[in-house]
């Protein structure tokens, strides 16, 4: 390859500016319908929204349907005859008219054809009002929102079937068949999935070209070919046959990989090692992936907060990513620049160093991350 062909960085973009891009360029797929047993992960293209449920007020207990006023100064020690008779209930039935509420069996007294309160009663005891679990007026969940398997179950409950979701479609390119590349590529695939996308994990060595001139994906992810090897010419053949928006980004690991465009279609360049892949895709591919399902509620994360075992130190100007283990309550720091695959397995999570910071001093306490 000669000289002038060589992939060089001139620049590394710090992260925030790439986020910023990200945000500004990257636009929703088009929505489309989805069966409720198949939306999990999925992100809603509109208000999810049921009839009101239920039609009419129901028992939440088995017990007595009564009139609440009618139990007021009641005691276990002032008992009072009800004027009027109360009827027996089971959970889930309709209240019968003219009652208010559900008194537990030992509150009332019946015998010999007569009742009597033994405690007072609130008014809406033991019943569920007409429209309480679903109120068309308020959605269960937003447009932009993900899904979770407990929405899934309630909606579900509440009769929906189908709902309108964005599922965008990304295409996962190994361009190297090597073991390192084959594993980072599955690694992505699976997050996706689990993030509301569907993957299409290509086969090891597949042509770049091709895949950025195929229409079947709303975005197309790249593993290997980011650095100024001999054999590293993704980023030369984007700009070639699309647009490179960035080829250097201000983290570690991952400041070789870049990020462009094919027509429309974000395409995500990764360093062909684990740890650098997974870094740069928990930090701008989650959120390319967000902005392709036009989740607009960002989720906050289960983040842990602890203080650190000792000092980590970071280069200003850039961002770092470390990863931690949990040991004596506290976070452990296992490695930095670059993160060993032993590094990886035994830690528990991640922390962030902000490109502002020089690091954190020991016991400085750490949001830990989770991995995917």
């Amino acid at each position: 390859m000669a000289s002038e062909t060589i992939q060089t960085i001139t620049r590394l973009t710090p992260l925030a500016d790439v986020l910023a891009m990200i945000d500004n360029r990257v636009k929703p797929v088009p929505a489309r319908s989805a069966d409720i047993a198949a939306a999990v992960g999925r992100a809603l293209a509109a208000d999810a929204a049921a009839p009101a449920r239920p039609s009419a007020a129901l028992a939440l207990r088995d017990g007595w349907a009564l009139v609440a006023d009618d139990t007021l100064g009641v005691g276990s020690y002032t008992p009072s005859p009800l004027l009027r008779p109360p009827q027996r209930i089971e959970v889930g039935q309709p209240m019968p008219p003219d009652t208010d509420s559900v008194a537990p069996f030992d509150a009332v007294k019946v015998r010999n054809g007569t009742a009597e309160a033994l405690a007072e009663i609130s008014p809406g005891d033991g019943v569920l009002p007409a429209g309480s679990d679903c109120d068309p007026a308020m959605p269960l969940r937003r447009a932009g929102e993900r899904l979770g398997a407990l929405d899934v179950a309630a909606f579900a409950a509440a009769g929906l079937a189908r709902i309108s979701v964005r599922e965008p479609r990304i295409r996962v390119l190994p361009l190297r068949g090597s073991t390192l590349i084959n594993a980072a590529a599955r690694l992505l695939a699976t997050d996706i999935e689990k993030r509301g996308g569907t993957a299409r994990l290509d086969q090891a060595g597949g042509d770049l070209g091709t895949v950025l001139a195929a229409e079947s994906a709303d975005a197309i992810v790249v593993i290997g070919g980011t650095g100024s090897g001999r054999s590293d010419t993704s980023v030369l053949r984007l700009a070639r046959d699309g647009e490179v928006a960035v080829h250097g980004i201000a983290l570690t690991p991952g400041e070789t990989a870049a990020i462009g465009f094919v027509g429309h279609r974000p395409v995500l360049l990764l360093p062909g090692r684990l740890d650098a892949a997974l870094a740069v895709w928990l930090l701008v591919g989650r959120r390319m992936l967000e902005r392709l399902a036009g989740i607009t509620y960002r989720e906050s994360e289960a983040v842990e907060m602890m203080p650190l075992a000792r000092k980590v130190t970071s280069t200003v100007g850039l961002t770092e990513l470390v990863p931690v283990r949990r040991s004596g309550g506290q976070a452990e720091p296992l490695a930095s620049k670059y993160l060993p695959l032993s590094a990886l397995t035994r830690s528990d999570g991640w922390i962030l160093v902000p490109p502002d910071s020089e690091g954190y001093s020991a016991g400085a306490s750490v949001q830990v991350k989770p991995w995917p």
